[in-house]
C-alpha cells in the first residue's frame, strides 16, 4: 500500500515542477519585458519599410463556363440532314484533345505568351501607352534590394559584354518562339508567372487570373489571354472541320463544272440532230444524257455534303458562357502591409523570447569557458 502512494505521489511532483519550470519561464521573459518590446518596434518600423518598398499589384479575375465536346455527336441535331446526304453518323465521337484541364499548360505555353508582347497597354493615369513586352521589360518596379543584389551582376554582365559581339535588342514585336533572345526569355518567364489559369474540375469553370502593376494594365492583359485562349481552343476543335469542308467545297466545283459541261454537251449536240432518226445518233445521245444524269447525281450530293460541312463547322465551334468578365480591379491584392507588419513584429518577439531563455544564457556559458581556458594558458 505503501508503494502504490509512492508511485501515485511521483507524477504528482513531476507536474509540480513542470508547472515551476514554466511559471520561471515565464517570468524570466516578463523580467525582460521592455527587451521584447523593443525587438518588437524594431521589427515593426522594418515590416513598414518593407512593405512599402514593395510596388503594389493588382489582379484581374475571369471567370468562364467552356462547353466540353467529349463523347457527343458531332453533328448533333444534324443527323437528319446527313442521313439524307448518304453520310453515317450514327457511331460519330469525337474526344477533344484540348480539354480544360490543359487550359494552364496552354496560357504557359511559350508560343501562347509570346503572343501577348505586341498587345497595346494603358496606364490608369494615362501617362504611359505602349506595348505589353516594353512594359515589363521598362517600366516595372521592382523593390531597392533587388535592385541592389543585381547591381553587381549587371556589372559583371557589362564587363562581359565588352569582350563578345552585341546582340541586336529586341523590341518583342517579332519574336521567333523557336528562338528566343535573352531578354525576350526572360520577360517570357515574368509574363508567365503573373497569369495564371484554375481548372474547376466540380463546376467545370475556368478561372483566369492576372497580377500587373497598373489595375488597367491588368484588366487589359487579362482580357486578352481570355480571348486569345478562345481562339485557340476554337481554332483546334474547328481546324478538321474547316478543313473537311475546304476539301468539299473543292469536290462541289470540280462536280458542278463536270455538270455544267456535261449538260452543255448534250444541249449542243441535240440541236446539231434534231429530225435525225439515225441509230448512232440516238446511241449517242443517250450516252450523253446519262453523263448528264450522272453528273448530277453526283453534283446534287455533293451539293448536300458541302452544306453538311458548313452545319459542322458551326456544330464543333465551342461555346463559352463568361461567368465573371476582366474589369479593373480598385484595390491592390498585393502586398499585405497589416499582414508583413505582423508577420515582422510576431518573429521578433519569438526570437527575443529565445534569446532570453535559451541562446542568451547559451552563449554566457560559451564565453566563460573560453575565458577560463584562456586564463589557464
Amino acid at each position: 500500500m505503501k508503494n502504490d502512494m509512492q508511485e501515485n505521489a511521483a507524477p504528482s511532483r513531476q507536474t509540480a515542477e513542470d508547472e515551476i519550470d514554466l511559471l520561471e519561464l515565464a517570468r524570466k521573459v516578463w523580467a525582460e519585458r521592455k527587451l521584447v518590446l523593443r525587438w518588437c518596434c524594431y521589427a515593426a518600423v522594418i515590416g513598414l519599410i518593407v512593405a512599402f518598398s514593395i510596388p503594389r499589384e493588382y489582379t484581374t479575375v475571369a471567370v468562364l463556363a467552356p462547353e466540353t465536346a467529349s463523347n457527343k455527336n458531332s453533328l448533333g441535331g444534324l443527323g437528319a440532314l446527313a442521313s439524307m446526304a448518304g453520310i453515317n453518323v450514327g457511331s460519330m465521337t469525337e474526344t477533344d484533345a484540348v480539354n480544360p484541364d490543359l487550359y494552364p499548360d496552354v496560357v504557359a505555353s511559350v508560343p501562347f505568351v509570346v503572343e501577348l508582347f505586341p498587345v497595346r497597354v494603358e496606364t490608369a493615369d494615362g501617362a504611359l501607352q505602349t506595348d505589353l513586352y516594353t512594359y515589363l521589360k521598362k517600366h516595372t518596379r521592382r523593390p531597392w534590394w533587388s535592385v541592389a543584389i543585381a547591381a553587381p551582376f549587371r556589372a559583371l554582365g557589362w564587363f562581359m559584354s565588352l569582350f563578345r559581339d552585341e546582340m541586336p535588342e529586341s523590341d518583342g514585336q517579332a519574336a521567333d518562339p523557336f528562338r528566343l533572345t535573352p531578354d525576350e526569355n526572360r520577360i517570357a518567364e515574368a509574363l508567365g508567372q503573373r497569369v495564371m489559369v484554375a481548372v474547376d474540375k466540380k463546376n467545370s469553370l475556368v478561372t483566369l487570373s492576372v497580377t500587373m502593376q497598373d489595375p488597367l494594365v491588368s484588366a487589359t492583359v487579362a482580357d486578352t489571354v481570355m480571348h486569345n485562349l478562345q481562339t485557340y481552343v476554337t481554332d483546334y476543335r474547328t481546324n478538321k472541320a474547316r478543313n473537311d469542308l475546304e476539301f468539299t467545297q473543292q469536290l462541289y466545283d470540280e462536280s458542278q463544272r463536270d455538270y455544267y459541261g456535261a449538260q452543255q454537251r448534250y444541249a449542243r449536240y441535240m440541236d446539231a440532230n434534231q429530225n435525225v432518226v439515225r441509230r448512232a445518233v440516238r446511241t449517242e445521245q443517250e450516252r450523253l444524257e446519262n453523263e448528264m444524269t450522272l453528273a448530277y447525281n453526283i453534283y446534287n450530293q455533293m451539293a448536300q455534303q458541302l452544306q453538311v460541312a458548313k452545319a459542322k463547322v458551326q456544330e464543333s465551334t465551342p461555346v463559352y458562357a463568361v461567368v465573371q468578365p476582366a474589369t479593373v480591379p480598385l484595390k491592390a491584392s498585393k502586398p499585405s502591409k497589416v499582414m508583413l507588419l505582423a508577420g515582422f513584429v510576431f518573429f521578433a518577439a519569438a526570437a527575443c523570447v529565445a534569446w532570453i531563455l535559451f541562446v542568451r544564457d547559451l552563449f554566457g556559458r560559451l564565453r566563460r569557458e573560453f575565458g577560463s581556458s584562456a586564463g589557464e594558458e
